[in-house]
């Protein structure tokens, strides 16, 4: 009887090592979510002068980072979208790609904007009060010891100061997307 007791106890231990053993490689190889960086965003004096009924452009510099240096990641096509208020001043799709282990990928792009969000986008330019909302909608799987887990939904969003000159205004010039948009946020996209 006290052999099998003793034969318990180590078959416990076992267990209750496996179980910690388990907990820390999953502690270690979870991977984390890619970075979004959003560097610049520029509105030429072209598109701020041309307010009627024109068309305007923006352009932007989107940074994407893979923090991960165990685990790629696989990205679905990404939903960029920028607001004024709540209305949208236009939409960019960027194709999916795959990205390897600790590198960042730079998107610079033009986004043509809406002709009729414009006008009220240009004015509030003029009288400084403009604020340009950045949402980011898109998933990711990730590829770690050669396995790829299931989809990961990323939904970020993004507040840009712009100034009279049609750029980034304020002491930060760089503008991390942040995790978790709003129920508010959520309702207004498109």
């Amino acid at each position: 009887m006290c052999e099998a007791k003793n034969f318990y106890i180590w078959l416990l231990q076992v267990l209750a090592l496996l179980g910690i053993l388990a907990l820390c490689l999953w502690l270690i190889l979870r991977p984390k979510a890619p970075n979004y960086t959003i560097v610049d965003v520029t509105i030429p004096q072209s598109s701020l002068a041309n307010s009627e009924g024109q068309n305007g452009t923006i352009f932007y510099d989107l940074e994407i980072e893979n923090p991960n240096k165990d685990s790629s990641v696989y990205y679905d096509d990404i939903l960029f979208t920028f607001y004024h208020g709540q209305d949208t001043v236009g939409q960019k799709t960027i194709p999916s790609f795959h990205q390897g282990t600790s590198r960042t990928r730079q998107v610079i792009d033009i986004l043509n904007a809406n002709p009729r969000v414009w006008k009220s986008f240009v004015n509030a330019i003029s009288n400084a009060t403009a604020e340009l909302r950045v949402g980011l909608l898109t998933k990711v799987r990730y590829k770690t010891w050669g396995q790829k887990s299931k989809h990961h939904k990323l939904d970020l969003e993004g507040k840009l100061p712009i100034g009279k000159d049609g750029k980034i205004s304020g002491k930060k010039k760089k503008i991390k997307l942040r995790h978790h948009a709003t129920k508010k946020w959520r309702r207004y996209k498109v």
